[in-house]
């Protein structure tokens, strides 16, 4: 029993998981003025207004999303309460050298909107209205104005960056080179973004992410286009500062892979502390994932600080007709969509001709590839017609007598976007998930969130990580304990980013999420949509499990109850923007007879 004090919130009897892997135990957490005050047994709840009985319940750190792409979506909504309603509680800005930061409205929308899949009138709309910044800083103040649900840190895009100093167009030509004056004042933005907190630069060389709009319509992201003494003097200053760069490499080119993990190391010089995208496990090319964490943990033996980025659940993708990135990855997939007039598309799509280089594009095997290419794991779910409603692409081309292609593109010229259908692209060996769950080079996160709005849904990719590990454990085969699931989740990714976040110890924000293990069930994979009001009342994909988070709190104040977001998202700021901190945050690893009230 402690000595007597007032809590704004006790969270009672649940079983409560520090973030630092240590041992978990049934505790009280007292909460007081946005921060853990106590954690012991039987904290006095006199005059506490708000008591959460846990029992039974997991008490954990709120987690934390390192790859979302949320930079439009928080300017006109920044509740984020898709998010939030999941346990997370801290979201990363500016991946795949995509930011908000200095370009405008007009070409946020060619950025984002393709590669990403997000309205382009919407992008637009979003930057034009709300941009009032035009520094790093600037931009950070911007986001601490608005209602915040969880916290946000951030990278600086590379895109960004070279597309306002250099316009879109010059930025995305093979043949034209940043002035000196141009590669002057890139450094000098990703000066100010350091300066101003942020955690380091994103940049991106995979080169099937393509532009959207008219004016450089299908070329590939500006950054892919950068040589390598641009990027020597941007990832110097990451260096220097031992901030951090998140890079996707260019699958086509093994050099491109090599010089990125070989700059991790250093040698001779400072390492590059380097998150790549990423590891997977790929249908289409199963042995790829037996190199990498071997890979990481070599560079990182040898003085590197390098990590893969991994979404640690089925990568599962719809699509509506072809409108799916997948398509982008060969010459007639991205010939579709490029065309952006649906009449122009479809006379495409009937050509003879163009038909023969689908199906030799479709049945290629050589050459890296993402999508497995097979129409028969490509299920319906939707269509006018319901007798194709559960059948393969594949299935109905035999019923017709026709190549899986040729059956894929009739059913699109014939219903469009109303043919919906699904398919897992990778991470679809349970057995293989676990081996990558606790890989030390491997970190736990990718969800995309806020992009890709029709095609997939990951809000929920830790609560369905924690499911897998509970059920190894149940079943006597565990592969992670659940506090070190909970570790790889929180504690983990907010140390390595060095961010205040990921740990619930006295002293830390009260940023915490109350999980019901035994709502940890099938109703994490269900599918679900809910109209996103900043889109037009788009119908997104979403993840509904209500009943498997009892309570989510961000800097102390209660953002989710039974699942269901409160009165304080999207009206109170609760979330604030998280700043790089040179040294984590050094709190004592709690023991047992430690747990006193302070302040």
């Amino acid at each position: 029993m402690t000595s007597a004090t007032t809590f704004d919130t006790i969270i009672a009897g649940g079983r409560w998981f520090d973030g630092t892997g240590a041992p978990s135990a049934v505790r009280d957490i007292g909460i007081r003025d946005g921060h853990v005050v106590a954690i012991g047994v039987d904290l006095d709840d006199t005059g506490c207004p708000n008591v959460v009985d846990a029992t039974g319940k997991w008490v954990t750190p709120g987690l934390l999303d390192i790859h979302t792409h949320y930079d439009v979506e928080v300017l006109a909504g920044p509740g984020l309460a898709e998010s939030l309603r999941h346990g997370v509680t801290t979201v990363m800005l500016g991946s795949c050298s995509l930011s908000t930061v200095h370009v405008g409205g007009e070409d946020a929308g060619d950025l984002f909107g393709r590669v990403e899949a997000i309205p382009r009138d919407h992008v637009i709309t979003a930057v034009d209205e709300n941009k009032t910044w035009d520094t790093a800083e600037g931009y950070v103040t911007a986001l601490e104005d608005r209602p915040l649900g969880p916290n946000v840190a951030a990278f600086i895009g590379h895109s960004d960056m070279r597309t306002a100093v250099m316009g879109l167009d010059r930025a995305t030509r093979k043949d034209v080179r940043p002035t000196r004056g141009e590669q002057a004042e890139m450094e000098q933005m990703l000066a100010a973004a350091l300066q101003a907190g942020f955690v380091g630069m994103s940049s991106q060389q995979l080169l099937f992410d393509k532009i959207d709009g008219d004016t450089c319509r299908s070329r590939t992201l500006p950054s892919t286009y950068a040589k390598a003494r641009e990027l020597h003097r941007l990832k110097t200053q990451l260096r220097r500062s031992g901030r951090i760069l998140q890079s996707g490499p260019d699958l086509q080119n093994p050099l491109n892979l090599v010089s990125q993990l070989a700059q991790s190391l250093g040698l001779f010089r400072e390492n590059l502390k380097t998150s790549l995208l990423s590891a997977a496990d790929i249908k289409a090319n199963p042995y790829a994932i037996t190199i990498m964490g071997p890979v990481a943990r070599l560079v990182n033996k040898l003085g590197g600080n390098f990590r893969w980025q991994h979404l640690p659940v089925p990568f599962e993708v719809y699509a509506d007709g072809i409108d799916l990135v997948v398509f982008e990855e060969f010459g007639s997939g991205a010939a579709a969509l490029h065309l952006r007039d649906e009449v122009e598309r479809n006379d495409l799509m009937r050509n003879d001709e163009y038909r023969r280089q689908f199906r030799k594009d479709y049945e290629n095997k050589f050459g890296v590839r993402v999508w497995h290419r097979d129409f028969f794991d490509a299920e319906i779910v939707g269509c006018p017609d319901a007798s194709l409603v559960g059948k393969t692409f594949g299935q109905v081309g035999v019923d017709r007598g026709l190549h899986p292609v040729d059956a894929f593109l009739d059913l699109v010229l014939e219903y469009g976007r109303d043919v919906r259908w699904r398919t897992t692209i990778s991470n679809h060996r349970p057995e293989v998930l676990k081996k990558l769950a606790r890989d030390p080079g491997i970190q736990l996160g990718f969800s995309d969130a806020g992009a890709h709005l029709r095609n997939m849904a990951f809000y929920n990719m830790g609560l369905r990580l924690l499911r897998h590990v509970r059920d190894a454990e149940r079943a006597g085969t565990p592969f992670l304990s659940v506090e070190q699931a909970v570790h790889r989740l929180t504690g983990e990714l907010a140390d390595w980013y060095r961010l205040d976040a990921g740990h619930l110890r006295v002293g830390d924000r009260a940023d915490l999420v109350v999980i019901d293990p035994e709502r940890l069930d099938d109703s994490l994979d269900a599918y679900a949509e809910d109209p996103v009001e900043q889109y037009g009342g788009l119908s997104r994909m979403v993840n509904r499990n209500d009943a498997t988070v009892a309570a989510v709190f961000v800097g102390g104040r209660q953002v989710v109850r039974d699942g269901v977001p409160t009165d304080l998202v999207g009206t109170t700021r609760t979330g604030r923007f998280l700043r790089f901190a040179r040294q984590t945050p050094a709190l004592p690893v709690a023991k047992e007879g430690e747990f006193a009230s302070v302040g």
